[in-house]
């Protein structure tokens, strides 16, 4: 593992966000789960396309648009590079996760026939649980779904009498959005490939913490959010093999994912575009590159290392304050707590927390089933990024202690 120490103080200058005061209290953004912040390197390059290159790309013969293309495309081939995908031909740029799992989807309604069978995981987001559901009723296809333990890890050895030759798709997220865990996504590759069936690893919430290598995982499909990699919102990627995303129809109709159009006959683009219909988030590509190069120039071990123990810190911390829960204790997990105190609404904790300027989630993030397995409404979710220090989880704890005094 290639570490070096994190130069914390010289890092959080990148972020201007972090100097701003929320009711008169220092900002403590523990919401990285949901959106990460941005760093003045990828604001200066969304500033930067908007001041000396805004023009539409592919096809302009002018001067802008051809900066503009040419930026844009880099930025593809740095997500190639970053992700290890084969081709960047297989590097399809989108408004973000959701809308790339929609894409597979939406695919697979052509594929898929009555009978068939698709595999979810226990741990995963609405976004990676609806699309599918649609599927099934559109196809006639059943839905299976691969179950958690009390721990928040997927049971590994129920996936083996799920698979079938019916089996023709899983999708797994990489890590849970809502308790942190690690998947172990290599294993369910390879079970799932044994049965010919196709795989898709929901990257979200990974990417910000490991760097996937999607040839060496042999997956089919590897989906992510800029947002949560430091870039803007509304821009993502879907990473095929291109023999899948040469079998799937598109998406959407429009321009530039045609290549000839008549009244009798429309043909369509080769990839990428075929998948890229209308205008792109030209800026959000670019920048999403930006924020890519920049998590890199940091590097990805040192990261990991350094949030594991911010993580660390923080659980031995909350273990000690008495009535409080943690949801999701595998020993593999990314820089996430999930958690409860007894007694009180998650509500009300973060009501009181945000008072005090600190920013964490609460409710069901987006996965309401694994709130009905542990039979709770909700929880609240602070999620730790490497521009987090551990004088700011101090704050944090003293807010719970303070909002438990409050309302206990």
């Amino acid at each position: 593992m290639n570490t070096k120490t994190l130069d914390i103080a010289s890092v959080r200058k990148d972020f201007p966000i972090l100097d701003r005061k929320v009711n008169g209290k220092p900002l403590v953004y523990f919401d990285n789960a949901a959106t990460a912040q941005t760093p003045k390197q990828v604001i200066d390059v969304i500033v930067d396309y908007y001041s000396l290159y805004n023009a539409n790309i592919h096809r302009g013969v002018h001067a802008l648009s051809q900066e503009a293309t040419d930026l844009y495309e880099v930025a593809r081939q740095t997500l190639q590079k970053h992700f290890n995908i084969k081709e960047s031909s297989e590097v399809i740029f989108t408004s973000g996760t959701t809308h790339a799992i929609n894409i597979v989807a939406n695919g697979f309604s052509t594929i898929l026939a009555s009978g068939d069978e698709i595999i979810v995981s226990a741990l995963e987001h609405h976004s990676n649980i609806v699309p599918w559901q649609m599927l099934c009723e559109k196809t006639g296809a059943k839905l299976k779904v691969l179950p958690m333990n009390n721990d928040g890890e997927l049971i590994i050895d129920a996936f083996d009498s799920l698979l079938s030759e019916k089996t023709k798709l899983v999708f797994v997220n990489h890590v849970s959005n809502a308790l942190g865990t690690i998947n172990p996504i290599e294993e369910i590759i390879n079970k799932a490939h044994s049965f010919g069936a196709a795989v898709l690893i929901d990257g979200a919430q990974a990417c910000p913490h490991i760097k996937p290598d999607v040839q060496a995982l042999d997956v089919d499909f590897y989906v992510a959010s800029g947002h949560k990699m430091c870039g803007p919102t509304g821009v993502g990627m879907l990473y095929g093999k291109r023999e899948w995303l040469e079998k799937l129809p598109p998406y959407q109709g429009g321009g530039e994912m045609i290549a000839e159009v008549t009244f009798e006959k429309t043909t369509y683009a080769d990839l990428p575009h075929k998948f890229e219909a209308g205008t792109p988030n030209i800026c959000g590509g670019i920048a999403f590159g930006a924020a890519v190069d920049y998590m890199n120039n940091i590097g990805f071990d040192t990261i990991a290392s350094y949030e594991h123990e911010l993580l660390q810190y923080a659980t031995t911390k909350m273990k000690a304050i008495e009535g409080l829960k943690i949801y999701g204790v595998s020993d593999r997990k990314a820089s996430v707590i999930s958690f409860n105190i007894e007694g009180i609404h998650p509500y009300d904790l973060g009501s009181i927390l945000d008072k005090l300027g600190i920013a964490v989630r609460t409710g069901h993030h987006c996965a309401q089933p694994i709130m009905d397995f542990f039979k709770i409404p909700g929880t609240v979710r602070a999620s730790f990024a490497f521009y987090n220090t551990f004088e700011e989880i101090d704050t944090l704890i003293s807010g719970i202690e303070k909002a438990k005094s409050m309302l206990l």
